[in-house]
């Protein structure tokens, strides 16, 4: 997958790295091995790839649980995250997605005023500081914009809180069981009905609806990061977001969107939809062997985006939907 063109400007990507310092484990299902202290060495080895290609990223995407909760229960929290915040001092600047398993080791407050928090970094955040959600240009016509899959919850919000006590009412209507992470006895898309997934408040989808209306009208292109997957067929429906058709309807509602990356599915997957926006979900560091590896680097060009996988992570070439392209050339 050779270009003669260079590209503008080009980011890395990496999902759930998970690492705790304990022995290997398994999944929640108990069917697929878990390597926690060997995510560590694979998030070196991606750093590492990064620092010497020839078009060096611009900027990390980390699209969340970058620590395992395993670490809550050894009061190991912290001293995980110093661990793997290490690693990326050596990388180039690291956008920050918050994930399930942020939310297991530290308290929203907590996050809000740690280094995880990349929306501090930012002059074009929200303005509401119940969501953690903004959004940043790193070239001319191109837009980022950092989703809260979170921000309905009940393990990311007080219990006293109106987001939890919607949240709660939400997942019970769906999901029966006294355990709410075992999914519903329903198959198909009401899986989604977990307490490890989250969904996004009406505040945030309105303040996306703006960001992208804005980037329609100067004509960007348009890329959205969130832990939580939003298109059924990019991911298993136990990983979607509860309100996933709210936000994918949002997306197709402006032609400035072409691309929505995630992670959470450990698996990975893609899917481009009718409206042409690729929804791309990331494989997850924390259930690579040893030997391969989970990471990529996109190339972006004025009429495509170019995805050099590593590992369990494929190559893809994402082209914008044709009126964008038609844009670029104009």
């Amino acid at each position: 997958m050779e270009d003669c063109e260079p590209p503008l400007f080009a980011f890395g990507i990496i999902a759930d790295v998970q690492y705790a310092d304990i022995d290997d484990g398994l999944n929640f299902k108990q069917t697929r091995k878990r390597y926690y202290r060997n995510s560590l060495k694979l998030l070196q080895k991606a750093i590492d790839s990064w620092n010497v290609e020839n078009v060096k990223p611009n900027f990390i995407l980390q699209l969340g649980d970058i620590v395992d909760g395993f670490n809550k229960k050894y009061d190991a929290s912290q001293r995980a995250l110093d661990t793997v915040l290490r690693e990326f001092n050596h990388s180039p600047a690291v956008h920050h997605v918050w994930g399930n398993h942020e939310f297991y080791n530290f308290t929203r407050g907590a996050l809000l005023s740690s280094v995880l928090n990349s929306k501090s970094n930012q002059q074009r955040s929200s303005d509401n500081d119940d969501f953690y959600a903004y959004h940043f240009s790193p070239a001319p016509n191109f837009r980022f914009v950092v989703l809260d899959a979170y921000d309905l919850s009940i393990i990311g919000r007080e219990e006293s809180s109106d987001k939890y006590q919607q949240s709660l009412k939400l997942l019970k209507d769906h999901n029966s069981n006294e355990d709410l992470n075992h999914p519903p006895v329903f198959s198909g898309l009401e899986q989604r009905f977990v307490k490890f997934n989250g969904g996004f408040s009406q505040d945030q989808l309105q303040w996306l609806d703006h960001v992208l209306s804005k980037a329609d009208e100067m004509q960007e292109k348009v890329t959205v990061a969130s832990h939580l997957p939003v298109h059924p067929l990019s991911t298993d429906p136990i990983c979607l977001a509860w309100n996933y058709s709210e936000v994918l309807s949002l997306l197709q509602a402006h032609r400035s969107v072409i691309c929505f990356i995630a992670g959470h599915d450990h698996d990975g997957g893609y899917h481009r939809d009718d409206s042409g926006i690729h929804h791309l979900t990331l494989e997850g560091v924390i259930e690579t062997p040893p030997q391969s590896n989970a990471f990529g680097t996109v190339y972006v060009y004025e009429e495509r985006m170019v995805l050099k996988g590593n590992g369990r992570m494929a190559d893809r070439v994402l082209p914008y939907p044709r009126s964008l392209a038609e844009q670029c050339s104009i």
